[in-house]
């Protein structure tokens, strides 16, 4: 691969996840670097990403953003418009993986598990409950459990539910109701069109919401997770095709939980995220580490996929 590419880091930007973005892009560009590419460009994107980019003329973006509008489709409109390469999923993707709703609507026809849910007015969860307790809460196009809920009949875990209570549901319309899956939480990530492996969550209190996901010590990652293979397999098989389904490029990842006391029938996939964080505590590097794929070597492969 030519390492005297000039390669954009776009990271940051405005969303909920503009931390953690910051964090990947650091990391992707600290690591591309050290393994000898010479003209790196760290950009923090604002409004005027479209000038910026023009001004740089990159032969390739790596996409670090997280949460709208870097994983929402829009900033991939643009670099389309532009003529940009840039890693991670395309526009059409975006849109569909980035909505709940939209990306139940693909994968449940291609066979793939989901939790039956519905959409319901966030001022109306002050009035009644949507669905028998338990059941889970979120923003339908947001990312890294932001904003999510779990009720049980004792209260709720998660963001708090209230009217004037501070907190992102203030910024929704509406919100995805779903039944509660109990059980285990796990996750896999796809590179190209292979699935690396599965990775158990546990959160030392509560759920796997952001604070666990980015806190350093709140969850323990057990890779590779320790379930019967056949469940193994399933998830591995489930997350390659929903990435397939959804035309997912470079990396994603698929969360699921399942109910061990139901086998496979337990297991449900809940999300895809077609912009996986790159932070030292993130899971695709990990369950890369685990098939011998050095953080560097990661980032090279999703900038050679994307050159392609």
């Amino acid at each position: 691969m030519n390492r005297d590419l000039h390669v954009v880091v776009l990271m940051g930007g405005w969303s909920s996840e503009r931390d953690v973005s910051l964090t990947s892009g650091r990391g992707v560009a600290g690591a591309l670097r050290e393994r000898g590419w010479s003209n790196v460009t760290e950009l923090d994107m604002d409004r005027d990403v479209a000038t910026r980019l023009t001004e740089l003329k990159p032969d390739v973006v790596f996409n670090a953003l997280h949460g709208t509008p870097g994983e929402d489709g829009t900033v991939q409109g643009m670099m389309d418009l532009m003529g940009l390469k840039y890693t991670h999923s395309g526009l059409e993707t975006s849109v569909i993986a980035i909505d709940k709703e939209l990306t139940k609507m693909v994968l449940v026809p291609g066979g793939i598990r989901m939790p039956a849910g519905k959409i319901v007015e966030s001022e109306s969860v002050h009035r009644e409950d949507p669905m028998a307790r338990p059941y889970v809460l979120k923003p339908v196009n947001e990312g890294s459990s932001v904003g999510v809920a779990i009720v049980t009949t004792e209260g709720n875990l998660g963001t708090p539910i209230g009217r004037d209570v501070p907190g992102p549901w203030h910024e929704f319309d509406h919100l995805l109701a779903e039944p509660f899956i109990k059980g285990r939480e796990l996750t896999v990530a796809v590179l190209g069109d292979q699935a690396l492996a599965v990775t158990e969550l546990q959160p030392k209190a509560g759920f796997y919401d952001y604070a666990a996901k980015y806190t350093d010590g709140l969850t323990v990652h057990i890779c590779p997770a320790e379930v019967p293979e056949d469940i193994a397999q399933a998830m591995l098989d489930m997350a390659a095709k929903a990435h397939k389904l959804l035309g997912c490029k470079g990396a994603s990842r698929s969360d699921f939980r399942w109910d061990d006391e139901q086998g496979e029938a337990g297991l449900y996939l809940l999300e895809v995220n077609t912009q996986p964080g790159m932070t030292p505590l993130s899971l695709v590097p990990e369950q890369a580490r685990h098939r011998g794929i050095s953080y560097g070597e990661l980032v090279e492969q999703l900038i050679a996929e994307a050159l392609q």
